[in-house]
């Protein structure tokens, strides 16, 4: 095997992180995977070693001690990747103790974190004047009338960290029509304890998002980068993509990339935005510093972020493709899918006529895939099962 340093990969129970898996292993890269328990995905035929390790939030340190002796015993370091924004905070927490023994692009002890975190991510766009949506911290004294006064209804609430959010309430923000749902809504949130906002929303069709992908090499210069936008998601209107394409636009290398060289950022990173459809500004929403729903759709295209953050990390260099036309090519989560078609119907925001326009034949399947097809028969099984019991 070319490649000595093991991947060690930080949840593969999610589509996202069997992307990343394939991507190395398709590179010759001998791929770890590290889950808290058994996945609905099985097991892709790349991973070398599967292992069942202490819950990263429940019994964090007991999985630091796990991987540190796993990474003692190697000859060279291994590369440690994480898949979801709780993977990232884990890192962040650990940072020192990490480092010591697996490498991975970031070198800066916070940095991260202050993206991920919508109130500190702030700081951030403000210095480099790139436009977001105007929020008003749950913390903050009066806000039911600042929001009267400042916003107009329909607006958000949407945390601070995503994450724990969404494994609380399922789903990623609250839409509120008016002020008795946002009071009753505040109340839900500050409940569970979590940091939370009300945001004015962005109005504009599903088209209208998008996201910037790229990957920042360590002398500070963008080595690929392509641009996709939406065209469902779920939950709808402010949910995960479950249906998009590449496409290029334009705009988003200018509003993005400024933020990334000044702050010296290195690894992936992909930034979401929306254009807002009546004064036509685009607006950052959020930045993800781990892999994302598209890894295999940007695998399709050349681009091969999994593989450069490896690269990265063990000091090799390299140069992917900057993607400045449109391909035609397109990406599905199919599970979700479904139920975002039949709510786009239900609330009448698409017509089946729009919906079979936008269909492809030819596109970029989030679990399946014909080289390693177990993972797709696994999770379809499993969706069948899930959807027989009504199990959770």
């Amino acid at each position: 095997m070319k490649y000595k340093n093991k991947a060690v990969v930080l949840g593969t129970n999610y589509y996202i992180g069997l992307g990343v898996v394939r991507v190395l292993g398709m590179e010759g890269i001998y791929v770890v995977s590290i889950d808290y328990e058994k996945s609905h995905y099985g097991r892709s035929k790349y991973v070398k070693e599967a292992l069942i390790v202490p819950h990263y939030k429940k019994e964090e340190r007991e999985l630091v001690k796990f991987l540190i002796d796993y990474a003692k015993k190697e000859e060279v370091k291994p590369v440690l990747y994480p898949t979801a924004d709780l993977y990232v905070e884990f890192m962040e927490n650990n940072f020192d103790e990490l480092k010591e023994y697996y490498l991975w692009p970031n070198d800066k002890k916070g940095f991260y974190k202050k993206l991920m975190d919508k109130k500190s991510l702030l700081e951030f766009t403000e210095k480099y004047g790139i436009k977001t949506p105007e929020i008003i911290d749950l913390d903050e004294e009066d806000v039911i009338e600042r929001v009267d006064r400042e916003f107009s209804y329909p607006c958000i609430v949407k945390p601070r960290d995503s994450m724990p959010f969404v494994n609380k309430f399922r789903q990623k923000a609250f839409r509120c029509k008016n002020k008795y749902e946002l009071t009753e809504t505040i109340e839900k949130v500050k409940k569970s304890g979590l940091k939370a906002f009300v945001q004015r929303i962005i109005k504009g069709p599903e088209s209208n998002c998008y996201s910037f992908d790229v990957y920042m090499g360590r002398d500070g210069e963008v080595k690929s980068f392509m641009t996709t936008s939406k065209i469902r998601q779920w939950p709808i209107n402010f949910g995960a993509s479950t249906y998009a394409k590449q496409e290029y636009i334009s705009e988003l290398y200018d509003i993005c990339v400024p933020l990334f060289k000044g702050e010296n950022y290195r690894g992936f990173g992909e930034v979401e935005l929306k254009r807002d459809e009546k004064s036509g500004e685009i607006y950052l929403i959020e930045i993800n510093v781990r892999f994302v729903n598209f890894v295999f759709l940007q695998y399709a295209m050349g681009m091969k972020n999994p593989f450069y953050y490896y690269l990265d990390s063990i000091g090799e260099d390299f140069e992917g493709p900057k993607i400045t036309e449109n391909k035609g090519v397109y990406w599905k989560y199919k599970y979700e899918d479904i139920f975002a078609i039949r709510a786009y119907l239900k609330t009448g925001q698409m017509s089946l006529g729009k919906i079979l326009k936008d269909y492809r034949f030819k596109k970029v399947s989030s679990t399946w895939h014909i080289k390693d097809p177990m993972p797709g028969i696994k999770f379809f099984l499993w969706a069948i099962s899930h959807k027989i019991t009504g199990a959770k």
